[in-house]
């Protein structure tokens, strides 16, 4: 204060005593009180230590302005979106998140981060593998001599305990997948005992390779729709994780799937993944011989909808015996255009994915990581199907319980 009872400043610059009436332009808008300089060279010359105010003020500051910004836009859009991903740069929404990210131009619609992952595992020789395990770009060559094609194989007996067995070996692998699943278990952690799960059983495991997967399953975690790799995250509590596992032996492949709730989840989470597995079930109870493939979808998404979620559409269930992936498609959704009437000795999946908020979809810079376009939960359960004479045989059902996912334990 001056003699005469005037307030005065003191420049912030170190060794600076000056008389200060400039005052930082970003502070004012900021709200920071002080921020003094007796000249522009000083305020230049303290730049780089006096930047560093503004970085601990401006988030939750930006943050408010944002948010107050999106009463203008209800409902997603690419303002919210860019709201949410300014939040998990900052680290406003996630605490916990990972500083490894190889897409820093990348804008992910979640809070879920990609981790480090550990080296391809390897398989031994002795083990049968499909045609596109040992090639340099993992291309599944007696599935692309038949693309195209909505011919849908009758397995002989012969074939059809082929799928029994290579079905019953890959619930087996699952279990062991889903025994391992826990608070602060990394999914690669659940990878590799896939892996040696299905070594152990003579099993090669499919998707290692397949198009150049790097991994022996697929771990799909909260918003991650489907293909997840896994990796380096730990599994935290209140995660959904959905663990994918086909393996191969003897020339047949065996697929199924099903998410799995991480400790405590909220309701939410707990409503859609109850509903993604009813709407598995009530597909799975109009298979039989003479039904259309296109109508499994209707069933799916008429509950899907009454429960207030929607439906993927840009994956569908398969056939599936000697080939990983092949006729027919079996959308999950109604009024698609599938080609086809189940027959006697058809095997294929039914696998919705069923999301909380958006049906539509992105994919993460790896091309495999499918997420929600708006970031929301999306759960699956997957079963593989055999049409009898008089209905359906599932494959791969869990032995225990009757049946009853994992969830329900």
């Amino acid at each position: 204060m001056s003699a005469n009872g005037a307030i005065t400043h003191v420049c912030e610059t170190s060794g600076c005593n000056s008389e200060a009436k400039l005052q930082c332009p970003t502070c004012i808008k900021l709200g920071i009180q002080g921020s003094f300089f007796c000249s522009q060279s000083c305020f230049k010359g303290s730049w780089d230590s006096h930047k560093l105010l503004h970085k601990k003020t401006k988030t939750p500051w930006l943050t408010q302005q944002l948010d107050n910004y999106l009463q203008y836009f209800p409902g997603y859009s690419i303002v919210q979106r860019a709201v949410t991903q300014f939040k998990n740069i900052s680290g406003a929404s996630d605490s916990n998140s990972s500083q490894y990210n190889p897409w820093p131009y990348y804008m992910f619609t979640g809070s879920l981060r990609p981790y480090p992952q550990s080296n391809k595992r390897e398989v031994p020789p002795p083990i049968g593998r499909p045609d596109y395990a040992d090639d340099p770009n993992g291309f599944p060559h007696s599935e692309q001599k038949l693309r195209g094609s909505t011919n849908i194989k009758c397995l002989s007996d012969e074939e059809i305990e082929g799928m029994r067995v290579a079905c019953k070996l890959a619930r087996e692998v699952l279990d062991e997948g889903v025994k391992a699943a826990g608070i602060g278990v990394t999914t690669d952690e659940v990878d590799r005992i896939v892996h040696e799960a299905a070594v152990e059983r003579e099993c090669y495991p499919s998707p290692l390779n397949y198009h150049g997967f790097p991994k022996s399953c697929c771990t799909s975690i909260n918003e991650v729709i489907c293909h997840g790799i896994p990796d380096m995250r730990p599994l935290q509590n209140g995660d959904i994780c959905n663990i994918d596992v086909t393996v191969y032996h003897r020339n047949f492949h065996g697929d199924l799937n099903e998410t799995l709730f991480i400790g405590e989840v909220n309701s939410i989470a707990r409503n859609l993944v109850k509903t993604t597995w009813e709407c598995l079930q009530k597909s799975i109870e109009i298979v039989k011989p003479g039904v259309k493939y296109r109508d499994v979808g209707a069933v799916i998404q008429k509950h899907a909808h009454s429960q207030g979620f929607s439906v993927v559409r840009s994956y569908c269930g398969h056939g599936i015996h000697q080939l990983f992936h092949t006729a027919p498609s079996v959308p999950h959704y109604t009024k698609n255009k599938a080609v086809g009437i189940m027959k006697p000795g058809h095997t294929f999946t039914i696998e919705p994915m069923i999301s909380e908020g958006t049906w539509k979809d992105e994919q993460w810079p790896d091309n495999w990581t499918a997420v929600t376009a708006d970031g929301k939960l999306s759960a699956q359960f997957e079963e593989t199907l055999l049409v009898t004479e008089t209905g359906v045989e599932i494959l791969t059902q869990r032995r225990e319980r009757n049946g009853q996912p994992y969830f329900t334990d």
